[in-house]
This record gives C-alpha cells, sequence and structure tokens, in this order.
C-alpha cells in the first residue's frame, strides 16, 4: 500500500529536499496529489537516489516542487549543474515587449481632449465669446 505515510518515508530515505517535495505535494488535498508523490518516490527506482535529491532541490530552489518539473530537470539532465536561480518576477507570465515608449504614439479619438489641449491656456483653447458681456 502507498499510502501518503509511505511516501514520506520513502522520501526521508532520499534526501531532505525529496522529503521536501513530498510533504508540499501533500501538504493539501493529500488523497489528489498522491499519484504525484508516489511518482517522485518512484523516480529514484530508474535514477540514482542522489540525482533525484539533487533534482528536488532544484526544484524547490525554481519554485515549482512538482512531480512534473523534478522528471523534467531528471530527463534534461539538469541536476548534475549549476543550482537554478531563485524565482523572480512574474514567474514567467508574457510581457509587453513594446515598451513605455510605445504609449506615447496612441491617435487619439475624435471628441476626446489631449493632454496638449489641457495645458493650453483658456484664451487660445477655442472657446470664445465674441465680444459678449456676461453678467
Amino acid at each position: 500500500m502507498r499510502t501518503p505515510a509511505w511516501c514520506r518515508k520513502q522520501a526521508a530515505a532520499v534526501g531532505r529536499a525529496c522529503e521536501q517535495v513530498i510533504a508540499e505535494l501533500l501538504a493539501e488535498g493529500a488523497l489528489y496529489r498522491l499519484r504525484a508523490a508516489q511518482g517522485v518516490v518512484g523516480l529514484a527506482d530508474r535514477h540514482d537516489p542522489s540525482r533525484l535529491e539533487a533534482a528536488c532541490a532544484k526544484a524547490i530552489t525554481a519554485g515549482d516542487p512538482s512531480y512534473r518539473t523534478v522528471k523534467g530537470i531528471l530527463a534534461a539532465g539538469t541536476d548534475r549543474g549549476q543550482p537554478a536561480a531563485a524565482a523572480t518576477g512574474d514567474g514567467g507570465a508574457g510581457a509587453f515587449l513594446h515598451g513605455a515608449a510605445s504609449f506615447a504614439n496612441v491617435v487619439a479619438m475624435p471628441g476626446t481632449i489631449t493632454s496638449d489641449e489641457l495645458d493650453m491656456p483658456a484664451a487660445s483653447s477655442g472657446h470664445r465669446d465674441h465680444g459678449e458681456a456676461r453678467s
């Protein structure tokens, strides 16, 4: 029976990083993520436990301690290299690549007031009294 307790015990035998990955997988909804935890522990059968430990450490550092990430690290062989840099920024979300300067090139819609018109004095804004006195 490969229960959550069994997964934790097997992960502890591999190392601290593997144990942390399993703990994070089983922290919430253990029964829903049990297969992923079993998969991570099962990677020790196909790979050297020291490589699995290194891959788990790299996945934790990258901010994604999941079965898919650990398996991908092992498959790519990046567990042997430099440790991954800590996750920063938006986590890989799409970026606006045109830069802030492109916002200045927006064409005004008809009937809108532009920033140039706001800076103009009232006398030259296009509104004229035509000599009528107001009381």
